[in-house]
């Protein structure tokens, strides 16, 4: 395990070189989980890249903080851990907020970023409302009370087993988040509008999205991707919410064939 103490927050994070001619992928988690949802995605990647992957702050082993989440903290968190190991030219792969996340690195530090891979996200996620709700039942309930709705849309139906050791696996990470780190991000997201910042944003950009998500459905991310000028445009069949779960070799594929066009322009 590895840790590094970054705007007064311990983050933790994982950290995999390769040779210094390759580029540097930071992946960003989503909502509810940590940095162990790459897995199957990042063991495709090893070698070929530098692999930075980490545990936004009140996830996983990376500490709250004393105050109220926002959505600045989560960017500037981003921003120092490329700036501890002095990663040059990133590509962020980031993944529901932590697509957000990536959106507002990119837009504070465009000299840190080359490029983007956006999964399931969009530059508005829900409304304040959604929200809000969600905010109340998790502080009056707990997560487990409404973590059978979340899985719903985070996995395609065919995963959602009784017998899926993994499904039962990623039901724990969700309901074991911390309260205040969930809730905390919940409130970044609902005051997060990334549109007009997106908009004007000068980089390679894919955006990615399973067919079945049910938390950031392609409608969305389709109308992301036609917001940032030249972003292109992919779906993976069959995946929802979580395609590097469900679909990691099609996604590694994807950011494989992204990457390798980078390098040839």
């Amino acid at each position: 395990m590895q840790f590094a103490r970054l705007n007064g927050v311990v983050i933790h994070h994982q950290v995999i070189g390769a040779a210094p001619d390759k580029p540097t992928i930071v992946f960003a988690n989503s909502l509810g989980t940590d940095y162990r949802i790459w897995r199957d995605v990042i063991v495709r990647m090893v070698g070929d890249y530098s692999i930075i992957a980490y545990d936004k702050r009140g996830h996983g082993l990376s500490e709250l903080g004393n105050a109220e989440i926002t959505m600045d903290d989560h960017i500037n968190d981003l921003i120092a851990l490329i700036e501890h190991f002095e990663a040059k030219n990133v590509i962020i792969c980031g993944l529901s907020v932590g697509g957000m996340i990536a959106q507002g690195v990119a837009a504070k530090r465009p000299d840190l970023v080359r490029a983007m891979i956006l999964c399931d996200t969009g530059h508005k996620i829900g409304t304040p409302d959604m929200w809000n709700a969600r905010i109340s039942a998790i502080k009056e309930q707990g997560i487990a009370a409404i973590s059978d709705a979340i899985l719903e849309r985070w996995f395609a139906k065919d995963y959602r087993r009784a017998d899926n050791a993994d499904f039962t696996g990623y039901r724990m990470m969700l309901e074991r988040t911390p309260v205040e780190g969930y809730v905390g991000t919940c409130a970044a997201i609902r005051d997060s509008d990334f549109t007009k910042s997106s908009s004007e944003l000068v980089m390679p950009v894919i955006c990615v999205v399973g067919t079945e998500d049910g938390s950031t459905p392609p409608s969305l991310v389709g109308e992301m991707a036609r917001l940032i000028p030249g972003a292109m445009y992919q779906e993976i069949p069959g995946a929802a919410h979580l395609p590097c779960i469900e679909k990691p070799v099609e996604l590694s594929e994807i950011i494989k064939a992204f990457t390798e066009r980078l390098s040839t322009n």
